[in-house]
């Protein structure tokens, strides 16, 4: 069963599939609502059978929708949806909205063959900038691989799916099934693999494959079975980039190798340092290994493997309880002293850290879109211009901004773009005009309902004349039905007064009287009566009517007397 067309959560309408992994289908889009473009992916119904998946799908997505930064994909909305599949059966589709990027997957540009290596260094450069941003918001991605990063129009780097990963790998209980669900073990990190547990480090690993794919065109372990490739991630040590592709710099070489150590203390300890690095080789220069054990234990914990024999005797020694100290402790002085020095480090650490601003730097061929909401269209055309950006317009129904002004711009402001990027200005043209309804033959009190259900109300009330329709029935509306108004608008009603207007019929003949009576305009009742005491007179006109010329109610009975004496 095809899911374009379908409406979700009473607001998002499904679009064209525009993408299809292991775990999801992912379509364009509309937000029905806010009227923005939106891809929404639709994960697979099995995944939601379980209660605590859903449970824990919730807690990631709300995790992840609380990240804003230009080079990650934001999640606007998540929840599932109750749904008939083809058997008749209800299930549960649990969706994710996100926002609509145009532009191609990393795995695309991938297929294409190796990218240029200065590409390369640009592409990991973003994927860290994003990464730094998701750590230092304690989130980590657990799924960075080459289908998980998209490149925009204007070469912008965009990673998505932050938190999907976690809930899916939560739900799956081996290794298999978690490669079933995510797709590939390609981009696996050596504790991922043996089921251990990740912290951002795991994240600095999928990282360094997605290098190596970039600068060869390949992952760097390939094999026939999901489990055959996390073997190799947990044994096997990897080539040198350099050997596939001669092109690769010795320092790019030295770069993904150590990205991709096999103990994650020796690799990358932060995007920070990768993203240095990188930049470093992008220039030509080796990079310097500058990890000390000393900082990868405070902020992980160093593995007994690591430790010098001296190290490994002290440990012994404090853990050891049938060894004996034969030296003399430190003079309480010295103990003193290390735990002051040790007490200044860590304030300056943490002053350090609260005082910690992400730069702001925006490069030269880029351009922050700015805030234009609510300025005319002309003046916020000669501020994108001045930027150097390209500029369409695009009017859309806005109930909350007044016609003729900016609603919202395509990047969205604050967005990081290229030079000639186009921007969609959004010039709202009001409230969405309301057509006046057919109200004929209604009531008073249901014309006034049906008005204000379609966002109009009602105005003055004028009564005619009218043989057939009964009193406060309306006869039509001013505007007339069928115009357009727009919301809030009065509309005049003209009601059935329920009478007629009786005119003088004294003087004409009585067949003629009775007929005018008798007329579609009129519809009352003649009763012709013979009055013998008078002269009679040729037609035998009448003589008096029983009620006085003017309105009179529907369907009266008039009484028409007429001379009938002899002459």
């Amino acid at each position: 069963m095809s899911d374009e067309g379908r409406l979700i959560a009473g607001r998002y309408r499904v679009g064209a599939l525009i993408g299809r992994g292991g775990m999801s289908d992912v379509h364009a889009g509309d937000d029905l609502r806010l009227g923005r473009r939106v891809a929404i992916k639709l994960l697979k119904p099995q995944l939601a059978t379980d209660p605590a998946f859903r449970m824990r799908f919730r807690q990631e997505a709300q995790s992840a929708a609380r990240m804003a930064h230009p080079t990650i994909v934001r999640v606007f909305d998540a929840g599932e949806e109750t749904v008939t599949d083809s058997a008749g059966q209800e299930v549960q589709l649990p969706f994710i909205v996100m926002e609509f990027v145009e532009g191609r997957l990393l795995k695309d540009i991938i297929a294409d063959g190796p990218v240029e290596p200065q590409a390369a260094v640009r592409i990991i450069d973003g994927v860290l900038t994003a990464l730094e941003y998701s750590h230092r918001a304690g989130v980590v991605h657990r799924d960075i691989k080459p289908g998980n990063i998209m490149i925009t129009t204007a070469g912008q780097v965009k990673v998505m799916d932050f938190g999907i990963a976690r809930a899916v790998s939560d739900s799956a209980t081996t290794v298999a099934q978690t490669t079933a669900i995510l797709g590939t073990a390609s981009y696996f990190s050596p504790e991922q693999a043996k089921g251990e547990t990740v912290d951002a480090r795991t994240d600095l690993y999928s990282t360094g494959v997605v290098l190596f794919e970039l600068l060869t065109g390949r992952p760097p372990f390939r094999g026939d079975t999901p489990v055959a490739v996390a073997y190799q991630h947990v044994s096997e040590q990897p080539i040198k980039p350099s050997q596939v592709n001669p092109r690769v710099s010795p320092a790019l070489d030295v770069v993904v190798l150590r990205a991709l150590s096999k103990d994650r203390n020796a690799r990358y300890q932060s995007a920070a340092e990768f993203r240095e690095d990188v930049d470093e080789a992008a220039a030509g220069r080796v990079p310097v290994n500058r990890h000390t054990a000393d900082e990868t234990a405070m902020l992980f914990g160093a593995p007994a493997s690591q430790l010098t024999s001296s190290e490994l005797a002290l440990r012994q020694l404090a853990e050891d309880e049938t060894m004996h100290r034969t030296q003399r402790r430190p003079p309480a002085t010295w103990i003193w002293a290390g735990i002051i020095a040790v007490v200044v480090v860590v304030v300056a650490v943490m002053f350090w850290a609260v005082n910690l601003v992400p730069t702001n730097d925006i490069p030269s061929n880029a351009r922050e879109v700015p805030q234009l909401a609510g300025k005319v269209y002309d003046d916020a055309k000669a501020e994108l211009e001045e930027l150097g950006l390209t500029v369409t317009r695009v009017d859309e129904v806005d109930e909350k901004v007044e016609a003729g002004l900016v609603s919202r711009t395509l990047p969205e402001a604050g967005e990081i773009v290229g030079l000639e990027t186009n921007v969609r200005v959004m010039v709202s043209t009001g409230p969405q005009p309301v057509e006046v309804p057919d109200l004929r033959n209604k009531n008073l009190e249901d014309a006034k309902l049906q008005l204000s259900e379609a966002g109009l109300k009602a105005g003055a009330e004028r009564r005619e004349n009218s043989p057939t329709v009964a009193a406060d029935i309306v006869l039509g509306t001013s505007p007339e039905q069928g115009q357009t108004l727009e919301a809030g608008s009065a509309v005049d009603l003209v009601l059935s007064s329920g009478n007629v207007t009786l005119p003088d019929l004294t003087g004409q003949p009585v067949s003629d009287a009775s007929a005018v009576l008798q007329a579609a305009n009129l519809q009352l009742n003649a009763i012709p009566t013979a009055d013998p005491s008078c002269k009679e007179a040729d037609g035998n006109p009448v003589l008096h009517q029983s009620l006085a010329p003017g309105d009179v109610p529907q369907h009266s009975d008039v009484e028409l007397r007429y001379c009938t004496g002899k002459r």
